[in-house]
């Protein structure tokens, strides 16, 4: 990421309140409106479907090292997945 010299657009006035509280040092300026994660790449698609392939492995029977073998995950990560998937699965999302 390139930065931006601040005294070549911000105003005289308001780069000499900002070296009040930071004075020579690299600040982060955050954008106005925050784009969620995964919504300029498939990622969010992507872990979802793989989420839902655990979680209808393990329904199926099985085990959670079983699980944790053939994703490639750790089992604490495994555990998470079934955990946070269950409440998803009970919501009358599904067809049944």
């Amino acid at each position: 990421m390139s930065y931006i010299r601040a005294d070549e657009i911000l105003p005289k006035e308001l780069l000499e309140a900002i070296q009040l509280y930071v004075d020579g040092q690299l600040i982060y300026i955050p954008k106005k409106e925050k784009q969620e994660w995964g919504s300029r790449t498939s990622a969010r698609e992507f872990f979802r479907d793989r989420n839902e392939r655990i979680y209808q492995a393990f329904q199926e029977g099985m085990s959670e090292e079983e699980l944790s073998r053939r994703f490639s995950l750790s089992r604490k990560s495994i555990q998470r997945i079934l955990r946070n998937q269950k409440p998803a699965a009970s919501s009358g999302d599904e067809d049944i």
